[in-house]
């Protein structure tokens, strides 16, 4: 298994420490002086610089939240002039006010390194065709892929998102052997590959999918749809963008680049960090960020990481793939719902007979919140008699049941009825006047 930079991604667990704590100390020194809000939160622990020895005392430091970001817009957290900036990116500010990040020409360096440790990992090399299909903008999928795949040295075919017949066309004539974009827009290339019967003509090895969460079971009906190997990528603006952590070839989870990143699981009601293996909310520390560095951010990710060597060789740590959201979940009736429950339920009813597009509805009647699931049939399922469709509606009712705790009406909708999407997922559509989960 070839990996990009071994000295650095199979370093000694001691020597991983040895440089986390370095760094961390001249980050906590350097974001003291050049970050106001941090200075003041340090204060106001009667913290200072020197307190810091290590990462041992990384618990000690406040933690960094997303409204921090949005009440500073759009400079006020940069720790370098905008004369040092040499690339903006931003969120695309659907829940508030956007998220404005900046990167200095080594930040630039640093994260095309990161996506080509994921790229090599994944068996990419200099001989690939990498069709490059999340969006380019101030979105950080597409230029972040990209600077990655030219540092391999790969050929980039940068279709951007969109214009999906174009898209399948070009991977046909242009001879694409790698895809990058977000899983549902892949599932929705996937449906239009078997549309156009081209699934044979295809020349694509692999698929790298992130942005927005995904099923294992989503994974495989990929893999199936586009006759690919399909792996997942962890990456948010806030931190840098796609590349922060990755899976390798083995798929045992996705390697933290812990030269440049902390990961930590802690308790999201009480803040108490917790052990490995436990799940709990994710949290970052950027190491050697300068335009925009950041110090125990709350990425509101439920997830878990393990320390153990991987079997390619990496000792950094892997995390496993996100379960949900904490600032996602959905509390309908009493109790959490986490959509990716929904996918994980739907998807163990009757593959053949239902496709995994599906949208959450909820909403209150009479103070009593409603909660209901639409979810395509397949074309083979339409077709079919009444008593075949009444029988999958009852099965996905009982699993759904099984799964949250509590019932949902299931709603059996015709293929291609529910909005596709070419970016991110629309999944749920809360109309509760109380909470905009839009």
């Amino acid at each position: 298994m070839a990996i990009y930079n071994k000295h650095i991604e199979c370093m000694p667990r001691e020597q991983i420490t040895r440089l986390q704590s370095d760094r961390l100390i001249k980050q906590v020194t350097r974001m003291y002086d050049k970050v106001a809000l941090f200075r003041a939160r340090m204060d106001e622990r009667g913290l200072k610089p020197s307190d810091i020895k290590g990462v041992e005392d990384l618990s000690k430091l406040p933690f960094s939240y997303k409204n921090d970001l949005r009440d500073n817009y759009p400079y006020g957290l940069f720790a370098e002039p905008l004369s040092k900036v040499k690339r903006l990116h931003a969120s695309s500010g659907t829940t508030g006010k956007q998220i404005v990040v900046g990167y200095t020409q080594n930040d630039l360096d640093m994260w095309a390194g990161c996506v080509a440790r994921m790229l090599t990992g994944v068996g990419a090399s200099k001989d690939d065709f990498i069709q490059v299909s999340y969006g380019y903008g101030l979105f950080t999928g597409g230029l972040g892929a990209h600077d990655g795949a030219q540092r391999i040295g790969a050929t980039v075919i940068p279709t951007s998102s969109g214009n999906t017949k174009r898209q399948i066309t070009t991977m046909l004539d242009f001879g694409s052997t790698g895809l990058m974009c977000t899983p549902s827009y892949a599932m929705y290339l996937g449906e239009s590959v078997e549309e156009m019967g081209v699934k044979d003509n295809l020349k694509l090895k692999f698929g790298i999918f992130g942005a927005e969460p995904w099923t294992e079971a989503m994974r495989h009906e990929i893999e199936d749809k586009l006759n690919i190997k399909a792996y997942d990528i962890y990456g948010l603006s806030e931190i840098m963008g796609p590349g922060v952590s990755y899976e390798c070839e083995c798929q045992q989870g996705m390697h933290v680049c812990e030269d440049y990143f902390i990961p930590e699981i802690i308790d999201p009601v009480t803040c108490e960090v917790l052990s490995p293996g436990e799940e709990g909310e994710l949290v970052f520390t950027t190491l050697t960020k300068e335009a925009f560095p950041l110090i125990r951010y709350r990425t509101r990710d439920i997830c878990s990481i393990n320390y153990e060597p991987c079997q390619c060789g990496r000792t950094h740590v892997r995390m496993n793939k996100p379960q949900g959201r904490s600032d996602d979940m959905l509390i309908i009736r009493g109790v959490n719902v986490f959509p990716s429950q929904i996918e994980e339920a739907l998807l163990k009813v009757s593959g053949s007979d239902i496709s995994p597009n599906y949208q959450i509805i909820v909403g209150r009647e009479n103070n009593v919140d409603t909660f209901e699931v639409n979810v395509e049939m397949s074309e083979k399922l339409f077709a079919d008699d009444i008593k075949s469709i009444e029988k999958i509606e009852k099965q996905i009712t009982s699993q759904l049941r099984s799964t949250l705790g509590i019932g949902a009406k299931v709603n059996l909708m015709n293929p291609k009825s529910i909005e596709r999407s070419e970016g991110k997922a629309k999944r749920v559509v809360d109309t509760r006047n109380f909470k905009d989960n839009m």
